[in-house]
């Protein structure tokens, strides 16, 4: 659908469970994305090749997930004046707290958006990703209209599942 596509960066592939969320709802879309691993701290040479070569690959917007206080959605927004998506996730001894911290407190002139933490966060940088592009695809934005009205509608059919129960 659009022609632009997603950068979807993860810090190690054990965040590939909770960034999978982000993949589904471009897929759901039929937005292309692409997935990769890199670490702002291990292989911050990869990370500053994936970003600066983005746009002449066609990525429009980058989606960065990590976990603890590894703060890769700083790293890459550093490297970059595409839209940074940021996704912190769950691990370590704060649970995610760390990484929300480290993702939402950055310093004047470098932004990232904060999504939630976790799978339900990077799910939401999918749609927050597709939104982006929706400014300049109508193709994407009436599909998430249409997505949008799918979810009213389970809402509804639950709600009148619900009142036949009484």
């Amino acid at each position: 659908m659009s022609k632009k596509k997603v950068l979807i960066l993860m810090g190690s592939d054990s965040d590939l469970p909770a960034m999978e969320g982000a993949y589904q709802a471009l897929e759901s879309l039929g937005i292309e994305s692409e997935m990769r691993v890199a670490s702002a701290h291990r292989t911050p040479e990869r990370v500053h090749e994936l970003v600066t070569g983005a746009p002449s690959k066609g990525f429009a917007v980058i989606i960065a997930g990590a976990g603890m206080a590894a703060h890769l959605a700083g790293n890459v927004a550093a490297h970059t004046t595409l839209p940074v998506l940021g996704v912190p996730l769950a691990s370590g001894a704060l649970d995610g707290l760390d990484a929300l911290l480290a993702t939402v407190q950055m310093p004047p002139g470098i932004p990232v958006a904060c999504m939630g933490i976790g799978k339900a966060g990077a799910h939401n940088a999918g749609l927050l990703a597709a939104s982006i592009l929706a400014l300049d695809d109508a193709e994407v934005g009436a599909a998430l209209v249409k997505m949008r009205e799918g979810f009213k509608q389970k809402v509804e059919e639950k709600d009148a599942a619900i009142q036949r129960r009484k």
